[in-house]
C-alpha cells in the first residue's frame, strides 16, 4: 500500500550522491525552465538534481539503470519504510562490503531501495559502476559521505515523484516520446576520446558514437516543437557535434582521481535550442 503524502514542496535537494552531478550549476540550469512548458523530461536521470530543484507539475524521468528507476519508484511509494530500514543498517567498512555482496534479487523491494541508498551514500565518491555480471562493485569510501538522507527529505522527494512517470529505457526510446512543448534536460555520461572521463555507469557504455546519434535526436526534438538543454564536457567532439545549437562554456570544479581534496577547474558546454540563454 502506498504511503500518502499531502504536502507538495516547491523544491528540494536530491538525496543521491552522483558522479557528474549538476548541483553546482543548478541556478544556471533553472534559468532555462518555465512553467509554460508542457512537461519536464530527463532521459539520463542520475540524481535528478535539476528535477528536484524546479519541481515540475508533470515530468518523465528515465534511465537505463533499472535499479535506479526502481529505487525512485519505491521512494515515491514508501519513503518512511525505506528510511526505517536504511537507518537501521550498520555503518563501517566491513558492513559496507557485506551489504554490497548481498544479492538484490533476494531482497524485498523496500530493502533493495534501502541497500541502493546505503551503497550510494557510503561508496567511493558517489560512483555507480557494475562489473560484467551487472553487480555493483564500487569500493568503500565513506570518510566524507555525510549522513544518510533524512526522512523529511525522502518524503519531499516522494511528493515530487508522485507527479512523475518513471521508466527504465535507453535514451533513444525516451526521446522518441518527446512532443510539442516538452522541455528536455540531457546530461549523458561524458565520452571524450583524448581525456580519461568516468563513463562506466553500467554494463553499457556511452561512447562518442552515441554522441553523434544524440545530436540527431536533438534535431528531432526541435522539429517536434520541443526544447532542450544539454550539458557535456568541453571537448573537440562536443564542439563539433553541437555546433548548430546555441552553446555556452561553463566552468566547473571536479575532483582529481575522485579525491575531494584535489580539485581542478574544468569546463563544460551547455547546448540548447531555447531562444534565450541566461547570462551567468
Amino acid at each position: 500500500m502506498e504511503e500518502k503524502i499531502s504536502q507538495l514542496p516547491t523544491s528540494t535537494s536530491p538525496f543521491l550522491r552522483w558522479a557528474g552531478s549538476k548541483r553546482q550549476h543548478i541556478n544556471f540550469l533553472k534559468s532555462f525552465w518555465s512553467n509554460n512548458y508542457r512537461r519536464y523530461v530527463e532521459p539520463f536521470a542520475g540524481s535528478a538534481a535539476l528535477f528536484f530543484a524546479i519541481s515540475p507539475k508533470k515530468a518523465l524521468l528515465a534511465d537505463l539503470n533499472e535499479e535506479l528507476i526502481e529505487m525512485y519508484g519505491t521512494i515515491r511509494d514508501h519513503p518512511t519504510r525505506v528510511h526505517r530500514i536504511l537507518s537501521s543498517m550498520p555503518k563501517g567498512r566491513r558492513q559496507y562490503y557485506r551489504i554490497r555482496n548481498c544479492n538484490p534479487a533476494e531482497l524485498t523491494r523496500i530493502r533493495r531501495a534501502a541497500r541502493f541508498l546505503y551503497l550510494n551514500r557510503f561508496c567511493f565518491n558517489g560512483l555507480y559502476r557494475t562489473n560484467r555480471r551487472g553487480q555493483f562493485n564500487v569500493p568503500y569510501g565513506a570518510h566524507k559521505a555525510g549522513p544518510i538522507p533524512s526522512l523529511s527529505q525522502l518524503r519531499s522527494c516522494a511528493a515530487m515523484l508522485k507527479r512523475t512517470q518513471l521508466i527504465s529505457e535507453d535514451f533513444r526510446n525516451t526521446l522518441s516520446l518527446i512532443t510539442k512543448g516538452d522541455f528536455v534536460y540531457l546530461d549523458p555520461p561524458y565520452a571524450v576520446a583524448k581525456r580519461r572521463v568516468f563513463t562506466e555507469y553500467g554494463a553499457k557504455i556511452f561512447t562518442v558514437y552515441d554522441l553523434e546519434e544524440l545530436e540527431e535526436h536533438l534535431r528531432e526534438i526541435d522539429r517536434r516543437g520541443g526544447y532542450f538543454v544539454l550539458s557535456y564536457a568541453d571537448c573537440s567532439e562536443a564542439r563539433r557535434v553541437f555546433q548548430n545549437w546555441t552553446t555556452r562554456r561553463i566552468q566547473t570544479r571536479r575532483s582529481v582521481a575522485g579525491f575531494l581534496g584535489a580539485r581542478r577547474k574544468q569546463y563544460e558546454i551547455c547546448a540548447t535550442n531555447c531562444r534565450s540563454v541566461p547570462l551567468f
